[in-house]
C-alpha cells in the first residue's frame, strides 16, 4: 500500500464491490514504517474533521477582547493611602461574581462547547503522546455542570480554558 507523502493531498474515489474486494484481500503490512505512516494519516484525517470555526469564534467571544467584561473591582478607601505611602495593597479574599449573561446566549455557548467536548474525546487519543487524563476529566465535569444564571459567565470561561488546554496538548494542527 503506497501512502502519499505528507505534502500531497489524498484524493477520495469511489470503487465498485469487485475492486473493493480485491483491495481488501491484499495482505496487510506489518512493516513499522508503513504502519506509522498509516497511523499518521488516520490521525490527521480525524484532526481535519476538527473543531470548526464557530467553536473558535465562540472561544473568542467568551475569552477575547469582545468578551463580557469582568465586574468592576471594589475599591477600598484605604487603598489610596497605602499607595501614597508606597505600601503594598492587602490581599483580599472576596471574590466578585461574574455578570450574568442572557440565558439563551449561555445555552448556545454551552451547546457548542459540549459538542466540541464530544469531538475532542474522540480525537485526542490519536493526537497526543500521553493521554491527558486529568484535562479530559476536568473537561467532562465542566460539560456535565449546570450552572445557575449568575454563574454562567464564570463557568463558560472555565469551560473555554479547559478546551484550549486540550487544543494546546494536541498541537498546531488541531
Amino acid at each position: 500500500m503506497q501512502l502519499p507523502p505528507p505534502h500531497e493531498e489524498a484524493v477520495m474515489v469511489t470503487v465498485d464491490n469487485a475492486t473493493a474486494a480485491t483491495l481488501l484481500s491484499r495482505p496487510v503490512s506489518s512493516h513499522d514504517e508503513t504502519l506509522s505512516k498509516l497511523a499518521f494519516f488516520l490521525s490527521r484525517s480525524l484532526a481535519e474533521e476538527g473543531i470548526g470555526d464557530e467553536v473558535f469564534d465562540t472561544l473568542e467571544d467568551v475569552l477575547g477582547d469582545r468578551a463580557q467584561p469582568a465586574p468592576p473591582r471594589r475599591v477600598h478607601r484605604s487603598d489610596d493611602l497605602l499607595l501614597r505611602l508606597g505600601l503594598p495593597l492587602p490581599q483580599r479574599r472576596r471574590q466578585e461574581k461574574a455578570t450574568p449573561m442572557l440565558p439563551e446566549d449561555a445555552t448556545r455557548i454551552s451547546d457548542r462547547f459540549r459538542r466540541a467536548t464530544t469531538h475532542l474525546m474522540r480525537v485526542v487519543p490519536h493526537r497526543v503522546a500521553m493521554y491527558p487524563t486529568e484535562e479530559l476529566r476536568l473537561l467532562i465535569s465542566l460539560r456535565d455542570e449546570q450552572p445557575t444564571p449568575d454563574q454562567a459567565v464564570a463557568h463558560l470561561r472555565r469551560f473555554a480554558f479547559a478546551i484550549l488546554t486540550i487544543l494546546d496538548l494536541m498541537g498546531d494542527e488541531a
